[in-house]
């Protein structure tokens, strides 16, 4: 096998690992949301429980790409390749612990607070979950013209955010004995424009990537 067969070889287990942390993000998103809208405690309890599976296999990743950049001294376009690989894990990562973040929301709240659950959390987690699987996406074709398009889906959730608070703060008004909840929907939504800003962070990085250059998609 040649020095570089070897070098694609470990870097697409690299690859591989980043697909994993990303799916395992996307489930942690998905299943504390549900258990958001179900009062489901024990499907929350169960995604703050795998989150350490999902810290572990960043640390793999880390610890892979910088044993591979001491073995094989890459320069250029293949030490850039190891060096996103080493960000991006870093910001999905993040995104899972603000899905971890949403799942305790439901464990403070509880099984019986019988309140409604904004639909607009539901939405942005579904747009936040496109917009993850455009951005893995895009690093694997090393695609800038996908990566680009985070940026508009990213300013939708940004719209559905402030709608969410500005009606949150309403109620607060209104129900000032429903702080707690209206506390935990806000701070819901909030974890999820943040995972959504992980992930133009991703695109910002494939950006760098491909160019060589930085690229701002918050703009």
């Amino acid at each position: 096998m040649t020095i570089r067969n070897q070098f694609d070889g470990e870097l697409n287990e690299v690859k591989t690992l980043i697909h994993e942390l990303a799916n395992g993000a996307d489930n942690a998103l998905k299943n504390a949301v549900e258990s958001l809208y179900h009062r489901d405690v024990e499907k929350a309890q169960e995604v703050v429980d795998r989150d350490n599976d999902l810290d572990k296999k960043e640390l793999d990743i880390h610890d892979k790409t910088i044993l591979l950049i001491a073995k094989q001294q890459p320069v250029a376009s293949d030490l850039r390749r190891l060096v996103i690989a080493l960000k991006i894990s870093s910001d999905i990562e993040r995104m899972a612990d603000h899905a971890v973040n949403i799942a305790k929301a439901t464990i403070r709240l509880g099984e019986n607070h019988g309140l409604t659950v904004h639909p607009k959390i539901s939405q942005m987690a579904e747009k936040a979950r496109d917009m993850a699987s455009l951005a893995i996406k895009a690093f694997e074709y090393e695609d800038i013209s996908l990566a680009r398009q985070l940026s508009g889906l990213d300013d939708e959730i940004d719209e559905m955010y402030g709608l969410v608070i500005r009606e949150m703060l309403d109620e607060t008004a209104s129900n000032p004995q429903m702080n707690q909840y209206i506390m935990e929907m806000a701070f819901s939504a909030r974890f999820i424009e943040r995972y959504a800003d992980h992930i133009t962070n991703i695109g910002e990085n494939i950006f760098y990537l491909v160019k060589g250059e930085t690229y701002n998609l918050n703009d």
